[in-house]
């Protein structure tokens, strides 16, 4: 055990008193390294490294948090509330003061609503990343041990393997040389060597290797935290984010012209100069989508949160809105398609070896603490467990997909030395003696056992003067899962192809796909070309058609999902290796399955903590869901813009009459995106075909609802005016809540592409839609800074409004037809559409 009295010193942030201390431990000897730091090669204590982890903090870099108060005050600034701010100026300048108490509480009640909501979202996201930390490989009181790598203390002894991104800064102990990238640090491009002794930094990732390290910084006194604390997450705009906004933008646009005309108009006409800007002000405000950034965030905040009780991470929250798109899902086989429940079957051995003797020198070359599936399933074949005591394993060279095979060199019980490997057995074979005897029996083993749906390990051993001989081959079968079979007729119901991608021969993976129904047009991937490689139109078709590819490098991954994204397909690619990480990002939405290793976990959109395909597809069923709730929320959108614009613009320059206050306007479109944002959590049928953004049909739509929205507004105001002889204070009065409640029930007609009760809306836009209806209503009848209307002529206008809801509807289906003729395709609620 460690001498815990020479406790190492604190780094130079906590005390200031050593200025180069890491850097000394850098490049100082190894012995002089673990004096320093009062450890050995056998680790620390439980004890001592929470008595250092109290010491020098967590092992991770503290984020900028930003102050609430401050964060609350930005709400105040930026195009959307200068116009309102700049509404409250000019009310109080023409000494309009109900107006301006009124609009100053709605720009405060827009603010916190905003503040709220993003707070949550942002909470929501921060405890769902919180469940993707690393776990570190530490020894403590002589036993390995997975904690969260923020546990790590300097003296602490690591073990880091292929694919472990390094969570601090060490030194190497003995062992062998490992390849480590620092791109991400350093910005080399190729992996570079670090033998025993040197230093590997945090934040790089192990390319090929495995070997023990003791800790010597952490958190911020890491090369990482001084070098790197300025990289922050990239935020990427999906492609639906970037079409909504284009609305935005379009709506805007639209708003400006048609106030400039306004204000023409009113200055050609000789209107007060201020409450005409006043008024165009606050026109432009309720034509503005103020809600649309809180709503696309709550949106796909729900989502997020919704997919992570089916154990799916969203490390990206846009990738909601791609996954909707994924059209073609390369799975990998195994843990996927897979039980991932390795069993060993009888072994074939050569020159009459005994069996056992075959999954004895396997074992010899595994290594039961990785926890890696394949050497667990060779050890768990021994018939004897104490089997392995009477050998010492004194050099093990972990499987690397470049190398294809693992070796260990062991002494026996006699006191021999011997070399065991176990690995491809066409690697085996070539390292092998005696192969040119064997080739032809082995090669015919291999054969039957991948047309019965095994994997092949092969088995060599080697005495000390290290002349391989191949000793057997172990079949090892990996049973599918018993609902992969259902969950792919179910994706391609949702028109999803599902293709399978495995490094397994091609009788094993035309078996496999045999039994799970996909097809057996699997393609050989030695035959494909690399992400330099240029494919003939013939060679991509040939990718496009196959059912799944066998025998496959992760360059392949790569240029698979490559030629696929040049053939139109939206192409989501699961994966779990460090080299499968250029896959996952070139993929329009990579998905980190369970257990995957770091680097393939940060490459990734959707970290899976279980196994299996299904719960891919329920990310894409949530993400079409998602993508639904905010097509509905794009068509209400561009439809209450359109309504209220032309309305207002032709009122004024047709009658010269104001049919709403500036109040009248802010409240208007406040508790319109007070409601909306509840549609966020709304019922909704997902498509059984990838959702693609239809402009032509968003905006047909859009428009036939808005023009006669505009003719029932005009209809309601000839019935003020002309039969029931109104004054033009109660017509004002009865516009507004005539606008606010068509414009809610507006909600209820663009959320369905069938008539409105064909999806039960959620209970929480029922309430907010009621609740704010109900607010509006009364607001009207006892005149909150307009005219009383009274119940008498409310109860009409909710009468007229709920006619023209019923017309629209049927217009709707109409107008359906016309703009998009194919059958909606919406999956019905008996088949889970409903959330």
């Amino acid at each position: 055990m460690e001498d815990n009295t020479d406790r190492p010193k604190a780094p130079e942030s906590k005390t200031g008193s050593k200025p180069n201390a890491n850097n000394d431990l850098k490049s100082l000897p190894l012995p002089e390294v673990e004096k320093q730091l009062g450890s050995s090669e056998d680790g620390l204590s439980q004890a001592e490294a929470q008595k250092r982890l109290a010491q020098y903090g967590p092992n991770e870099l503290e984020e900028k948090t930003s102050n609430p108060f401050l964060k609350f005050l930005t709400y105040f600034w930026g195009p959307i509330p200068w116009m309102i701010e700049g509404a409250v100026i000019l009310s109080g300048v023409v000494r309009h003061w109900p107006d301006f108490f009124i609009i100053l509480l709605l720009l405060v009640s827009n603010a916190v609503v905003g503040f709220w909501e993003e707070h949550q979202a942002g909470n929501a996201i921060a405890a769902l990343k919180a469940k993707l930390a690393i776990k570190a490989r530490v020894k403590r009181d002589g036993k390995w041990i997975t904690p969260a790598a923020r546990e790590l203390v300097p003296g602490d002894v690591i073990r880091v393997r292929l694919g472990d991104i390094v969570p601090a800064d060490a030194r190497l102990l003995a062992g062998d040389p490992v390849e480590v990238d620092q791109s991400a640090l350093t910005g080399e491009s190729l992996p570079a060597t670090r033998n025993p002794g040197d230093a590997v930094f945090s934040g790089s990732i192990i390319r090929q290797g495995e070997t023990d390290a003791m800790v010597y910084a952490t958190a911020a006194n890491t090369y990482f935290g001084k070098t790197a604390q300025l990289v922050q997450e990239a935020h990427t705009v999906s492609h639906f984010q970037r079409a909504v906004l284009k609305i935005g933008d379009y709506l805007i646009t639209l708003a400006v012209a048609l106030v400039a005309v306004i204000i023409t108009v009113a200055l050609f006409r000789g209107d007060p100069i201020l409450t005409t800007l006043e008024f165009a002000l606050v026109l432009l405000v309720a034509a503005i989508p103020v809600a649309m950034p809180t709503v696309l965030s709550v949106t796909m905040a729900v989502g997020a949160r919704l997919l992570a009780k089916k154990e799916a991470i969203v490390t990206r929250l846009s990738a909601i809105e791609e996954l909707a798109g994924v059209d073609v899902l390369c799975s990998d086989k195994t843990g996927t398609l897979t039980q991932n429940k390795l069993t060993l079957g009888d072994p074939f051995s050569v020159n009459g070896i005994a069996a056992e003797q075959v999954i004895l020198d396997a074992a010899l070359a595994s290594r039961a603490e990785d926890k890696d599936t394949i050497d667990l399933a060779v050890i768990g074949g021994l018939k004897n467990d104490q089997a392995l005591n009477g050998y010492r394993v004194f050099h093990f060279q972990p499987f690397d997909p470049v190398r294809k095979r693992t070796e260990a060199t062991v002494k026996a019980a006699d006191g021999k030395q011997i070399h065991v490997a176990k690995g491809a057995p066409q690697v085996i074979l070539e390292m092998s003696t005696n192969a040119g005897e064997v080739k032809p029996a082995v090669e015919k083993a291999v054969n039957e056992f991948a047309a019965r749906g095994f994997r092949s390990l092969g088995v060599a051993r080697a005495d000390q003067e290290g002349k391989w001989q191949f000793v057997g081959v172990l079949p090892l079968f990996d049973p599918p899962r018993e609902q992969a079979k259902a969950t792919i007729a179910s994706a391609r119901q949702m028109g999803v192809e599902v293709k399978m991608v495995t490094g397994d021969q091609i009788a094993i993976a035309r078996e496999t796909a045999r039994q799970l129904g996909l097809g057996t047009n699997i393609l050989d991937a030695s035959g494909l070309g690399d992400t330099k490689h240029h494919e003939t139109a013939q060679s991509a078709e040939a990718i496009d058609k196959a059912d799944g590819f066998a025998q496959v490098f992760p360059e392949h991954k790569f240029h698979i999902v490559d030629v696929l994204q040049q053939q139109g397909h939206i192409v989501g690619m699961t994966g779990d290796g460090v080299n499968d990480a250029p896959a996952l990002k070139k993929a329009d939405c990579g998905i980190a399955v369970s257990g995957a290793t770091d680097a393939a976990r940060a490459a990734a959109s959707i970290v899976l903590l279980a196994d299996g395909l299904s719960v891919i597809i329920d990310a894409i069923k949530e993400s079409r869901k998602s993508f639904q709730r905010m097509n509905s929320y794009a068509i209400y959108r561009i439809t209450e813009t359109l309504r209220v614009l032309f309305f207002m613009t032709l009122a004024i320059l047709i009658f010269n009459f104001y049919p709403l206050t500036a109040v009248m306007i802010v409240m208007l479109a406040l508790l319109n995106d007070g409601a909306i944002l509840s549609i966020a959590y709304d019922n909704v049928h997902y498509k059984d075909k990838p959702e693609a953004w239809n402009m032509r049909l968003v905006l047909g739509i859009s428009t036939v609802l808005g023009v006669i929205g505009v003719i029932a507004a005009f209809g309601l105001f000839y019935l003020g005016e002309r039969v029931f002889h109104l004054d033009r204070a109660h017509i004002q009065t009865l516009m507004y809540l005539k606008l606010s409640v068509a414009g809610h029930l507006t909600i209820f007609l663009t959320r369905t592409r069938g008539p409105f009760w064909s999806i039960r809306p959620a209970r929480i836009l029922l309430v907010a839609v009621l609740g704010t209806q109900t607010l509006a209503t009364l607001i009207a009848v006892y005149g909150l800074s307009m005219t009383p209307l009274g119940w008498g002529w409310a109860l009409f206008v909710w009468g007229y409004a709920l006619a023209w809801f019923l017309l629209n509807d049927r217009l709707k289906l109409v107008a359906y037809r016309i703009f998009d003729p194919e059958p909606s395709g919406l999956l019905a609620s008996s088949r889970g559409g409903n959330r």
